[in-house]
């Protein structure tokens, strides 16, 4: 911090100016996205496992406690996710290993799914249809024949859903919830510059730009993604 060159304008030393504590808002936008960046990567590689996995298993199965357990899916769908959020993080905490594993935990639930909706076009194909004839077990024709075919699906939902887990992660730090200060985060960032954004937009201008520009590049690669893997995001699946 340095009070002589508090709130000064985008020059050419300081590229988006300085904030009203007079701290450089370029390198504080971006420093902050690493805490986010790390946070939400660990999460979805979470939700993609256990929510891909007891997706994959229930498809499989297609009974009646697939049944049971996707109604109980669909209520916890039903429900605003930043309101499990908030409700999760503030009885366990603000701490990262909290929110990694809230993030990792709601998110799967989409991947449930998604790994279930995939999988149902798989149950019936000459291949499991054979390692059943083998008498096979199911975690066998789960690792060996289900998975290898639904992965390419969940690894592009993963990448969609990363985007909005890293809008959630911000909406958090906004609130309060997310990083603790003087760490450098998005939200955080925004929170305590909205004030001036009238007198000082570039205050509030840089972290907007770097979340805005990683958001739209990770959709950008989920979509190339999709394209190389001979999949169309635009068609629905099977629930």
């Amino acid at each position: 911090m340095d009070a002589e060159i508090r709130s000064q304008a985008p020059s050419a030393e300081h590229l988006m100016g300085t904030d009203k504590l007079g701290r450089d808002v370029f390198s504080r936008s971006m420093l902050g996205g690493r805490v986010t960046i790390v946070v939400t990567l660990i999460a979805i590689a979470i939700a993609i496992i256990w929510g891909g996995l007891l997706g994959i298993v229930l498809g499989l199965l297609n009974g009646r406690s697939d049944e049971i357990i996707m109604r109980f899916v669909d209520a916890l769908l039903s429900i605003p996710w930043l309101l499990i959020l908030l409700l999760i993080i503030s009885v366990m905490g603000t701490e990262m290993w909290v929110q990694t594993l809230t993030f990792g935990f709601t998110y799967g639930i989409l991947s449930v799914r998604v790994a279930r909706a995939a999988t149902l076009d798989f149950v019936t194909s000459e291949f499991v249809l054979a390692a059943r004839a083998r008498g096979e077990r199911k975690r066998t024709i789960v690792m060996r024949e289900l998975l290898p075919n639904v992965r390419d699906v969940l690894l592009v939902d993963g990448a969609m859903n990363w985007s909005w887990m890293l809008l959630a992660f911000t909406s958090l730090s906004f609130l309060g919830f997310g990083v603790t200060p003087p760490t450098p985060d998005w939200g955080f960032m925004i929170a305590k510059n909205r004030e001036i954004l009238a007198t000082q937009p570039w205050a509030v201008f840089g972290p907007v730009l770097m979340l805005s520009t990683l958001i739209i590049g990770i959709n950008l690669f989920a979509d190339a993604f999709a394209k190389a893997l001979g999949l169309d995001r635009s068609q629905g699946a099977p629930v």
